[in-house]
């Protein structure tokens, strides 16, 4: 099965390091950040997990829940828990899969065979609260991710919701945003009481909030 942008996500029952879930009632009214990583007790995974439960706080202020996967058991995954608090000097507390049958990393294909066989590269998949997957990115074993970007299409993703507009290419919070072509000008004039620039005709730019 092949998951594109605007699917539902499938779900899963798994047994993870703070207890079973159902993956869709553990998702909620909230947005979901699923990510997989390759092994436990490896490099590279460490300082992904590490930095993810630094930005908790960046998360749930955005509504978003972290979960992470690997093809582990939950034993070791509560074992590389101890070396990841100590090393990258926090508590992590959001929930990590066990996966050692590879179930859910075939569901969601997170198993690219010319990395490897039986670990889990690094997909990334954000999922909105009604369970439909919005972005997905695929790391290779050995480039880490960039969580600036995670978090930066969040805020993209939810403003767009929030406010009916596209946002360009390097947007950050505070800069324009676009103004979707099969909106006219009539009804942008209706929706944006701010005013808008045009550019082009269709390129038409906002001054919006960020929405968290």
């Amino acid at each position: 099965m092949t998951l594109l942008l605007g699917d539902t996500v499938p779900d899963f029952r798994a047994n993870t390091t703070t207890g079973p879930i159902s993956f869709h009632d553990w998702i909620g009214d909230d947005w979901a950040f699923f990510f997989s990583h390759p092994a436990d007790f490896t490099p590279v995974c460490t300082t992904e997990m590490g930095r993810t439960s630094q930005l908790s706080e960046e998360f749930t202020k955005r509504g978003v829940k972290p979960i992470g996967l690997s093809t582990d058991t939950v034993e070791e995954h509560l074992n590389w828990i101890e070396d990841v608090n100590d090393t990258q000097n926090t508590t992590l507390r959001f929930p990590i899969v066990a996966d050692p049958d590879f179930e859910i990393a075939k569901l969601f294909e997170m198993i690219h065979p010319g990395e490897s066989e039986t670990a889990a590269v690094r997909s990334v998949f954000i999922i909105d609260p009604d369970k439909k997957l919005r972005l997905s990115m695929t790391y290779p074993m050995s480039v880490g991710r960039n969580f600036d970007e995670i978090l930066r299409v969040i805020d993209a993703l939810q403003t767009g919701d929030a406010h009916g507009v596209a946002l360009p290419a390097d947007w950050r919070p505070g800069d324009r945003a676009i103004i979707p072509p099969s909106l006219s000008d009539e009804g942008a004039k209706a929706k944006f009481s701010q005013g808008f620039e045009t550019i082009r005709p269709y390129l038409r730019t906002v001054e919006i909030d960020l929405v968290k």
